[in-house]
């Protein structure tokens, strides 16, 4: 993967959000994956997708003279439904890079034009991120949100381990018995009612 690829990506999934009615709160392109925090809109996630990976697949193909799948699996989807464990989505996914060692520090993940956190730090400027859903949790004045959003990921720095806040939202954040128990108890109460 090289710079015309990454700048490939961009522009076609804006185009693909537009579409969709979709907007994203969290992104990072590495150089063997990436990942997206997205709003969904009007229409499915598994649409968005369909077109900005079949799109951007083609097009690379293309362009490096090859053939076949170029993404391994199907993409991954999970879903968020706390406002606590969203802004953990938001760390570990602009945290990437610097996990990775693609940057050095939070500098150098600030002015990373593949990643998200540099336009909510009023850095860059990368089309349909909704800056302001993020930035609203750390306060109304944006200066001071932008303070608070770096402290916040100044604590986050170090915390995730690779694929920690993989396995989904609502197992994170019940924790595992919690899910288990509920599940369990579903069951059961099916069960009661004959179904």
């Amino acid at each position: 993967m090289d710079e015309y690829d990454y700048e490939d990506f961009l522009p076609r999934l804006d185009k693909c959000l537009e579409k969709a009615g979709s907007r994203y709160l969290a992104f990072i392109l590495l150089g063997n994956h990436f990942h997206l925090l997205i709003v969904r809109g009007q229409r499915s996630l598994a649409e968005l997708m369909r077109r900005l990976m079949t799109g951007y697949a083609v097009n690379f193909n293309l362009r490096h003279r090859r053939v076949g799948h170029l993404f391994q699996n199907r993409y991954k989807a999970v879903l968020c439904d706390f406002d606590s464990y969203l802004l953990e989505l938001v760390a570990y996914i602009h945290l990437n890079p610097l996990r990775a060692g693609v940057v050095e520090d939070l500098r150098g993940l600030q002015k990373d034009k593949w990643c998200g956190h540099g336009a909510l730090m009023g850095e860059l400027d990368v089309g349909f991120l909704a800056e302001e859903d993020i930035l609203g949790h750390f306060g109304e004045d944006i200066k001071r949100a932008r303070r608070k959003y770096e402290s916040f990921i100044r604590e986050q720095v170090g915390k995730y381990k690779r694929g920690e806040l993989s396995s989904g939202g609502l197992r994170r954040s019940q924790g595992i018995t919690s899910v288990r128990y509920s599940l369990k108890e579903q069951k059961r109460n099916y069960r009661m009612r004959g179904y």
